[in-house]
């Protein structure tokens, strides 16, 4: 098997669930995110959701590193580039002058990806409320969801880009009131998708069954980012 040329990594994330499994991959990396409004998107199936929220951080992440090179050329009185809203990560790559990134004769790879939960058919995202993390939690005991995330990798480079879907199902068993206060309590089930965080020491005990890998409802399966990874190679 051929190996693999030595490239430089971004995690387009603030995640730090999807920081500490690339790290535990192995890989080196640095981390720019995407500032954008993720509920002006939608999309009526979750797979078309993650894929398209995906593919619109990595759109506004190529868009920020450029803007370096932008005042840079600006400051040498070129003529400046402008770019539109409308514009994708290939258009941006081809108006946007050489950067170290085209001229590099290392790639550099842009990771984005997206998550969200599936409860009796309806896409959740993160908690509005307290009260809506609660009524998200509670609907879980005794039952079951899915998470559906996604996984982007951008060449910036060649402009080369591929992403998939994974799919886990959780089933889940009674989960006292007292568990859920405390979570809500904490805090951090605000901040993901569904309000589920498997991996969390007072969640642990009620999982009954995980089809599926825990890395993929933490936000980054391994298995496919390090396909996806190779392929944009």
């Amino acid at each position: 098997m051929d190996a693999i040329p030595s490239f430089k990594l971004i995690l387009g994330s603030a995640s730090f669930s999807r920081r500490k499994i690339l790290e535990e991959m192995g890989y080196e990396f640095t981390i720019s995110t995407a500032d954008i409004d993720e509920k002006s998107i939608r999309e009526e199936k979750p797979e078309d959701l993650v894929m398209t929220l995906a593919e619109a951080k990595a759109d506004a992440i190529i868009a920020n590193l450029r803007t370096t090179t932008m005042n840079n050329q600006q400051d040498k009185d070129e003529e400046p580039t402008i770019l539109v809203a409308a514009d994708t990560a290939d258009t941006i790559l081809q108006k946007l002058p050489i950067s170290d990134y085209t001229k590099d004769a290392e790639p550099t790879l842009l990771i984005t990806a997206d998550q969200v939960v599936v409860y009796e058919g309806a896409i959740r995202e993160k908690p509005a409320s307290k009260e809506e993390a609660w009524e998200f939690i509670k609907g879980y005991s005794g039952g079951h969801a899915a998470t559906v995330g996604s996984v982007l990798v951008t060449n910036l480079k060649t402009g080369f880009r591929k992403g998939e879907w994974d799919r886990v199902e959780i089933y889940f068993h009674e989960i006292p009131d007292e568990v859920i206060e405390k979570l809500i309590e904490e805090g951090i089930v605000l901040r993901v998708a569904g309000g589920l965080i498997i991996e969390h020491p007072l969640v642990l005990p009620y999982i009954k069954e995980v089809v599926g890998t825990t890395d993929s409802v933490m936000g980054l399966p391994k298995a496919l980012t390090k396909k996806l990874i190779e392929e944009a190679l």
